[in-house]
């Protein structure tokens, strides 16, 4: 369990280390790509939008003038730019693969490739993209991978004959189906590292409820201004910073000991406060049903983790 009142000041020295954020542009990638790359890290920012990613680079360079940080675009929601991504990365070892972009209530929609938005996005990838930059992760030394879920996963398991929610589709549900869907991938994912023998650690975090601009994505997509507003003044009033919201990914990222298939969240009822263990549903433990996802994820996406076999 995290120590009371552990903040960005404690985490540890990062020279030498590469790491990849996802959705570094904004928010919690953001905060959390800087804080990496303040403590030494070079930091790959893995962003959809040129124009936000090269804005993110530039910000971070002016607050931390000894950063090495480099913007490469990477669209989760089109699986041949998650493959040019992998293709792509210049460097020989990979330390931290923080999956940290998401997508939350969209109006029903499909990514490039035919998947509904949330689970292609969320889930679907972050798998591709984490099975291609497999051997680099492989290859370095105490490794880690944290894939961002949320504690709305409580609101919906996955439904193995419908991953894709094309027999009915709501917003929260299928929200809550691709969270749940990240931890059950950790899970496979840190049973299949121990299964082969490997050091890397594969970890979940959740940012509790957080001030960025996910949860008004949305409800902006389709117009209903009123109702951006209203989500706009609640989240000034009851959430937290993106720089707080951040810290559980920190923690799960850097913190010496973090244990493989861990949940770190925020302290005070999952939803603010310094890091801990989250609390997280049954169904995100189950082995049967992370093998079955692990094998529909595998057809979907046709990416293959040579070297990790169930």
């Amino acid at each position: 369990m995290a120590k009371t009142g552990w903040t960005a000041g404690d985490i540890p020295d990062q020279s030498g280390r590469t790491a990849v954020v996802t959705g570094a542009n904004s928010g919690i990638g953001l905060v959390t790509a800087r804080e990496l790359a303040y403590r030494g890290a070079r930091v790959i920012l893995a962003c959809r939008s040129e124009t936000r990613g090269r804005a993110a680079e530039t910000a971070i360079n002016e607050q931390v003038p000894s950063a090495q940080v480099e913007f490469r675009p990477l669209d989760l929601g089109d699986l041949s730019s998650v493959s040019e991504f992998a293709a792509g990365f210049p460097y020989e070892r990979l330390d931290l693969l923080i999956n940290n972009a998401g997508v939350m209530a969209l109006p029903c929609g499909t990514t490039a490739d035919g998947f509904e938005t949330q689970f292609g996005v969320n889930h679907l990838g972050h798998f591709a993209l984490t099975g291609l930059l497999l051997p680099r992760l492989i290859e370095t030394p105490g490794a880690r991978v944290v894939t961002l879920s949320s504690g709305m996963h409580l609101m919906a398991n996955i439904d193995l004959d419908d991953l894709n929610s094309e027999r009915s589709y709501s917003r929260w549900i299928a929200y809550g189906r691709s969270k749940s869907a990240n931890l059950l991938f950790v899970h496979e994912l840190a049973r299949r590292f121990a299964a082969a023998g490997s050091d890397t650690v594969a970890a979940a975090a959740q940012p509790g409820y957080a001030k960025t601009n996910l949860h008004t994505a949305g409800v902006r997509m389709e117009g209903r201004e009123r109702t951006e507003r209203v989500v706009e003044v609640a989240s000034r009033i009851i959430g937290q910073s993106a720089e707080a919201g951040a810290l559980p990914t920190l923690y799960a990222a850097t913190e010496p000991g973090v244990r493989p298939d861990s949940f770190t969240g925020p302290r005070i009822q999952n939803w603010r406060g310094s890091p801990t263990r989250s609390w997280r549903a049954k169904w995100t433990l189950n082995d049967t049903a992370g093998e079955l996802l692990w094998a529909a994820s595998e057809k979907l996406t046709k990416v293959r983790y040579d070297g990790l076999t169930s």
